[in-house]
């Protein structure tokens, strides 16, 4: 049978369990053999995340230096200018990225001239031929809907941790207003961009569960990235341990195999990794990274575009074309 019809969306945690806790060789031998079935193993999605308001965020989300209650070196920085955004934007489709995100540190979109702005900025980016992506907190179907009519692609909204863990590190939202944010999105018609953090302080239970929940939606996520907690001074989290690459490994392999068509992305944590390490993620099925000309990630340090490009060629890997008529 063609594995390309077996997607499932019933997934018991007994069988993530089990796939997770593999020897880890066979899991990622395991993982790179599904990877190999529904992609092509050479090509690697760059994406480009731009910070376009930072900080100040009412949130208190234990792992972000974006959260205003807490005392970080980070600056509060307005909504940019459109046209300054749109000159990144083409600065990193020519950089060779073929996905331009843009983050705003809201609690949740408000209908207001910021909210068009921004859709003037998604109307400009889709126009360069970029896939589109925002994430922008939460938000109501209606606003959704705005958003792909102005030719929004994606919407980044993460789960973050498991729904049992999820009170230990936010206590200003719910996990409910997660999944109804992506509802929302579902149903305006905009692909879903949603993974979550390890490093957090959650068992390897939660990260199981933070997995079920994705790979049991009624349709997977397009994109889910894995990221290894950055640890920003001045937040809750600033003492936690590094985490270790073969956890991420772990992690990467475990949601490739049981969301086989998605795009995984390494996200954030790759700046502490070697270019080893990193090979290691994408033999387990990653196929997908955040780059930036800043090098940062939102407000994290990150590898930078020519790096990311030098490492890409290393490995014989290479960036992923943006597919004919995504964007529209």
């Amino acid at each position: 049978m063609d594995q390309k019809t077996t997607i499932r969306n019933n997934w018991t945690k007994e069988e993530i369990e089990e796939i997770y806790h593999q020897p880890l060789l066979e899991l990622i031998y395991k993982a790179s053999t599904v990877h190999r079935k529904w992609h092509d193993p050479s090509e690697v999605q760059i994406s480009t995340l731009l910070s376009i308001k930072t900080g100040g965020c009412p949130e208190d989300c234990s792992y972000c230096g974006q959260a205003a209650r807490y005392h970080t070196n980070i600056k509060v920085q307005a909504l940019l200018p459109t046209e300054t955004v749109i000159a990144h934007a083409q600065k990193a489709k020519d950089s060779g990225s073929s996905r331009f995100c843009m983050a705003a540190a809201w609690r949740e979109v408000r209908n207001n001239r910021d909210f068009d702005r921004v859709i003037d900025m998604v109307k400009g980016v889709n126009e360069l031929g970029l896939e589109v992506c925002c994430t922008l907190g939460m938000l109501t179907e209606e606003q959704a809907i705005r958003l792909q009519e102005a030719g929004l692609y994606a919407y980044n909204h993460n789960l973050d941790t498991s729904e049992q863990y999820y009170e230990e590190i936010i206590s200003t939202r719910t996990f409910d207003n997660r999944i109804n944010t992506i509802n929302n999105v579902r149903k305006a018609g905009i692909t879903v961009c949603s993974g979550g953090i390890i490093g957090l302080g959650e068992t390897h239970r939660d990260r199981i569960s933070m997995l079920l929940t994705l790979a049991t939606m009624p349709k997977h996520p397009e994109s889910v990235p894995i990221n290894a907690l950055a640890r920003v001074a001045g937040t809750p989290l600033e003492d936690n341990e590094k985490v270790d690459t073969w956890e991420m490994v772990r992690m990467i392999a475990t949601a490739r195999i049981v969301m086989p068509s998605s795009m995984v992305r390494l996200s954030a944590g790759r700046i502490e990794m070697s270019e080893t390490e990193q090979a290691w993620c994408f033999m387990a099925g990653a196929n997908s990274i955040f780059t930036g000309e800043r090098e940062t990630l939102l407000v994290t340090p990150n590898p930078g575009v020519s790096e990311d490009m030098q490492m890409l060629e290393k490995l014989g890997l290479k960036p992923m074309k943006v597919k004919e008529n995504s964007c529209c």
